[in-house]
């Protein structure tokens, strides 16, 4: 990766939230959570992915904002107000596990990317409507911050927070594809070039498979564009309907 210092993530912890505008799903309320089973609320997934970038961006910084990406996997709730702990492995320093003091950790992995190459095709499937979003207050560069992250370096960038691009797939599936709460199991994120606060991006959508595991579930491919150009991409995976 381009720049001077070494790629090297450290452990980071922080107190999980949820932000206002993640309770349009019930799942991330006390009542919604508890109603489907759970002890209070879930935090969003897209807020533990916040947290597990934390390490990559102190580490690669913006280069690794515009290039970089992975794959994350949240295989357990993070519940709010839990302590998570993003604990790089020792062995392979761009996988960071997500870990809290409930039993069974991780909570969630990701295996990072330093580069993740050229834009895919987005495969055939049902086509969603297209979303057209200002990059602005939630889809800004202050996501981070507002989660409770103490890096600055995507608001003194003025560019825009890579968790915003699983948020905005998480909105396209709030609104086409999901019924009632429903909870973000899994995506591959690839960033393909910088945003910057303000702009607008055109977020077109395919959901590729439906499928049933502990619920229905629905897979698909985003793209996401910033005048004309394709800023990142995503295979994104939900539980779009509870089971029960």
């Amino acid at each position: 990766m381009p720049g001077s210092r070494p790629f090297t993530p450290v452990e980071w912890s922080v107190t999980a939230v949820n932000l206002p505008e993640h309770g349009r799903n019930p799942i991330h309320t006390d009542a919604g959570a508890r109603a489907a089973g759970f002890p209070g609320a879930l935090v969003a997934g897209v807020s533990t992915y916040a947290y597990l970038v934390h390490p990559l961006i102190v580490a690669g910084g913006l280069d690794w904002v515009s290039r970089g990406g992975g794959e994350v996997r949240l295989r357990r709730p993070v519940f709010d107000g839990d302590t998570v702990r993003c604990v790089p492995d020792a062995e392979e320093p761009l996988l960071i596990r997500a870990v809290t003091d409930e039993p069974d950790q991780p909570r969630a992995l990701f295996r990072a990317v330093t580069d993740s190459g050229p834009v895919p095709a987005m495969r055939p499937g049902e086509q969603l409507p297209e979303m057209r979003v200002e990059l602005s207050g939630e889809w800004g560069s202050d996501y981070g911050v507002r989660l409770g992250d103490d890096d600055r370096s995507c608001v003194d960038g003025g560019i825009v927070h890579p968790a915003v691009w699983p948020a905005l797939a998480n909105q396209v599936f709030h609104v086409h594809v999901a019924r009632g709460g429903w909870v973000h199991t899994r995506s591959i994120i690839r960033h393909h070039g910088a945003a910057h606060d303000g702009a607008t991006a055109v977020v077109r959508s395919v959901i590729v498979r439906r499928f049933e595991g502990s619920g229905e579930r629905a897979v698909a491919d985003i793209h996401i564009e910033v005048d004309g150009v394709t800023v990142a991409t995503l295979e994104h995976e939900a539980i779009v309907a509870l089971p029960g």
